[in-house]
């Protein structure tokens, strides 16, 4: 951006590049520290029966994501997507987890991308796909964080738990269980990525802005030891600064940091339309933005992922759009 070389009379050309240098400057991180950040695309579709997910990641790309957090000072490096097997070219296997095994292949390179990211002192940012992505992201960055002797938070904001198991699914759809896998409940094959379990401690994990949970999901938050959840309600009647600074806090304590896992369904319909699993009366577009920066404010991100990204469904990519501009307020922009 301020490459240009002045020349002898080029004061238009100057005051160019300093208007430039100055817009920068507006939108740079309000703590001054740029990050190495690592895009990985996980174009996983696999876990859910609605098609057009695995197309999330590129439709994010487009929306400008690298030239848009290089806007803000970071560094930015694209790592590519992850293999993912095709449904067209795979049986989907029992029922009630369908295309287990390919998920978990899938998750099992995720997290060992993940784990390099981290050893390579990139803070890793996850495009997925459907919510099962989160299950390999979340290995990985427990996983770096377990060889330091260290723990890791998880902040889940989401419409729903996804905290259902094969026995307790109504439709066997593994984006469902990622959270049941982090926690330890199950399917064994997801939860044992690098061979411990769980990934993150109960009182560690928040759940945040759910307003969509089977009977079987609330049982099995009550089995996993997570006491914080915060539903839409919490919100509307709390307010969503007040929500997010305890749910920091629960997530922080004694942890080295906590990976956010936004899925975008999280945000009402009206703003993020293109979403796999649309639930009326979520986050407005402003209180979506408070959360990422109240989220930055705090700047103990170890690592960030958006998933289920539709734009099948979505209108003139706006989901993907509004995807970009949170990853942008998660990682420091500000209003002024």
């Amino acid at each position: 951006m301020d490459n240009e070389v002045q020349k002898p009379g080029g004061t238009a050309q100057a005051d160019t590049t300093l208007q430039k240098k100055r817009a920068s400057d507006r939108l740079a991180p309000s703590n001054g520290n740029s990050k190495n950040i690592r895009v990985i695309g996980v174009p996983l579709d696999l876990g859910q029966s609605r098609r057009g997910v695995d197309m999330g990641p590129s439709a994010v790309r487009v929306a400008g994501l690298e030239a848009r957090l290089e806007a803000l000072g970071h560094k930015v490096e694209d790592g590519g997507n992850i293999t993912v097997a095709l449904a067209e070219t795979k049986k989907s296997g029992n029922p009630s987890a369908k295309y287990l095994k390919e998920i978990t292949a899938t998750c099992s390179k995720q997290a060992e991308q993940i784990l390099k990211t981290l050893e390579a002192g990139f803070v890793p940012l996850v495009l997925g796909g459907d919510h099962s992505v989160a299950a390999g992201t979340v290995s990985g960055v427990a996983e770096f964080y377990r060889r330091r002797d260290q723990k890791i938070g998880l902040i889940w904001i989401d419409a729903h738990s996804d905290i259902n198991t094969p026995d307790t699914s109504p439709t066997g759809n593994v984006h469902g269980m990622p959270l049941a896998a982090i926690m330890g409940l199950g399917p064994a094959e997801l939860a044992n990525i690098f061979n411990f379990s769980p990934k993150v401690l109960p009182e560690n994990v928040v759940i945040i802005g759910v307003r969509d949970i089977d009977q079987t999901e609330k049982d099995n938050i009550r089995r996993s030891g997570i006491t914080e959840v915060y539903t839409m309600r919490d919100i509307d009647e709390r307010g969503m600064r007040t929500v997010m600074e305890e749910a920091l806090r629960t997530a922080g304590r004694g942890t080295a940091g906590y990976h956010v896992s936004l899925d975008m369904d999280w945000i009402d319909p009206e703003d993020a339309p293109g979403v796999g699993t649309p639930v009326r009366g979520g986050a407005t577009y402003r209180e979506a933005h408070l959360a990422m920066e109240i989220i930055a404010d705090h700047g103990r991100m170890t690592s960030f992922e958006i998933v289920e990204v539709n734009p099948v469904i979505d209108e003139h990519n706006r989901t993907a759009d509004l995807a970009v501009e949170l990853a942008m307020s998660a990682f420091g922009k500000k209003i002024l």
